[in-house]
């Protein structure tokens, strides 16, 4: 498989009165063909700006891009015109968003908002385009398909919405879907049709996928690989296994931690990570995770580590990493 999407060094920034938002730090990963990549980590970390970034969706001003490539098929898509980029976007990369009530247009139907990128970017005419609409329904499981492409976002209950918006970003048969937390607004059962259903067209679709999350929870059956973000830095990188079998970064422990396991043969407690995020807008001189992590040394306050490899294909932005895992084995 080749690779996809290549970021690197992407920094994206947003001016307020306050100050500068330093919201993405020099992000850099790739995203092979037909693999699916998660990004995890908590509200705030830089998951949504980083892909919003990559599909040039930030709003300028506040915010700019300001460093970075993003390779796509071997164009930057960073430099590329307006025009080009339009015709990238709800084609070659789709993305689903959070709330699909906000995201669709409430007085347009639904296959009309279908249908617009159908005639957009394949040429059809509004008869073919009415007609393939009705196919996508069928396969996000929408039942009567035909009858419901003329009822509007409200008529449609969350679990739907979201069906609906999948079936939107999978209308032009993208190469790179991005779903931006398209679960974290419904209860566990629809949660899971959700992914089996996302998890059913990348097997027959092909495409890759980048799941933005902060639920570890959604994504350990899902991912291939998984991108751990903290304060607009990927801090840890890994294949999902190795993510939940031998996790190397403070933070990935605390958020493993405070997950409930139902694997574990005794009981233990959930463990909060204490503390809070730092001020992206007075960002520390050394990693950002310091004032939290019960691992800390001298050097960390002064010096924010970068990513290294720790073990084939596992990298971690940790000067402590080695400790993490003696103090794993203590525990087991």
């Amino acid at each position: 498989m080749g690779t996809l999407l290549e970021v690197k060094n992407l920094r994206t920034e947003f001016h307020t009165q306050d100050g500068i938002v330093h919201a993405v730090n020099g992000v850099s990963f790739a995203v092979d063909e037909g693999e699916t990549l998660g990004l995890v980590g908590e509200s705030g970390c830089g998951k949504s700006v980083s892909m919003l970034s990559v599909m040039r969706l930030i709003p300028m001003p506040p915010g700019k891009i300001a460093s970075g490539e993003v390779y796509f098929q071997g164009r930057d898509l960073l430099k590329v015109d307006d025009e080009e980029i339009r015709s990238v976007r709800g084609n070659k990369i789709a993305m689903v968003f959070q709330d699909p009530m906000t995201s669709l247009n409430p007085v347009l139907t639904i296959g009309t908002q279908i249908g617009e990128a159908l005639e957009l970017h394949m040429g059809m005419t509004r008869e073919q385009a009415r007609k393939r609409s009705v196919e996508l329904l069928k396969m996000v499981g929408i039942p009567e398909a035909e009858g419901r492409l003329d009822d509007y976002p409200h008529q449609f209950s969350g679990g739907m919405r979201q069906r609906v918006m999948i079936a939107m970003a999978l209308s032009c048969s993208p190469q790179l879907l991005i779903a931006d937390e398209p679960t974290t607004a419904l209860d566990v059962t629809i949660q899971a049709q959700i992914v089996d259903i996302v998890k059913r067209l990348k097997r027959e679709l092909g495409m890759a996928i980048i799941w933005i999350t902060h639920d570890l929870g959604v994504i350990a059956g899902l991912a291939d690989r998984i991108n751990v973000m903290y304060a607009g830095f990927v801090i840890e990188s890994a294949p999902v296994k190795e993510i939940f079998g031998d996790p190397l970064h403070p933070y990935t422990l605390g958020l493993l931690g405070s997950i409930p396991r139902l694997d574990e043969k005794r009981k233990s407690k959930l463990t909060p990570i204490e503390g809070l995020p730092p001020d992206l807008i007075a960002m520390p001189k050394g990693c950002p995770f310091y004032d939290r992590c019960r691992f800390r040394t001298e050097k960390c306050v002064n010096e924010n580590p970068a990513l290294e490899t720790a073990a084939v294909r596992h990298h971690v932005a940790c000067w402590n990493w080695q400790d993490v895992r003696k103090s794993r084995g203590a525990q087991g």
